[in-house]
């Protein structure tokens, strides 16, 4: 079973953008990418990755 992690081998900052592109079977850039997009567009980037990497890091310890 999958399990949505950070990804310990492929982080930049957290590991949010590499967890999500092993979790989907993604390059991660794609993930990283999008994110960028996101905090030019509508500023939701940055509170987006934070969000993600807090609810990650919590199911990493289940």
């Amino acid at each position: 079973m999958k399990r949505l992690r950070l990804s310990q081998n492929n982080k930049v900052i957290l590991g949010v953008c590499g967890g999500l592109g092993e979790y989907f079977n993604v390059d991660p850039v794609i993930v990283r990418v999008i994110f960028v997009l996101l905090a030019f567009m509508a500023g939701l980037g940055p509170i987006a990755y934070l969000i993600i990497a807090v609810v990650m890091s919590s199911n990493e310890n289940r």
